[in-house]
């Protein structure tokens, strides 16, 4: 019975230990021109970056100024976060006839170099502390 209660109290620890493996990364969008359409948020791996969707995501109507989101129980590694005012909702970030953007954007580490941005510009850490990010338009 001993034997029991002590596998059953490692199995409840290693339980709870894991549940604290999650952390919270909150994203906080600066700048955002106008109330039109919908913001668009998306925590990415590398290998979903630059390819579609991420691995969270989240979206609510734009309004003008700042906007803040939480991805919940994010798991320890290595991510970026990609952000877009999608201002026509058509779910997709429309471009010029030139290549360049129409529609505001933005990323973690706020690197705005010409050309495609690159994961490892965006990339930061998940430990075991909860996250916080500026992204500014």
């Amino acid at each position: 019975m001993k034997k029991l209660v002590g596998i059953l109290s490692i199995f409840l620890i290693a339980i709870a230990a894991n549940a604290q493996d999650t952390v919270n990364v909150t994203v906080t969008l600066e700048n955002v021109l106008n109330d039109k359409g919908t913001l668009l948020v998306s925590l990415h791996t590398n290998e979903t970056f630059m390819k579609g969707s991420g691995v969270m995501n989240l979206k609510e109507a734009a309004t003008a100024g700042s906007v803040t989101f939480t991805f919940e129980n994010v798991a320890p590694g290595s991510y970026a976060v990609m952000a877009l005012h999608d201002e026509n909702d058509n779910q997709r970030m429309d471009f010029e006839p030139n290549g360049m953007p129409k529609e505001n954007y933005g990323m973690s580490g706020n690197e705005m170099t010409m050309g495609p941005p690159s994961f490892a510009d965006a990339q930061f850490e998940v430990g075991k502390e909860d996250v916080d990010l500026v992204i500014r338009f």
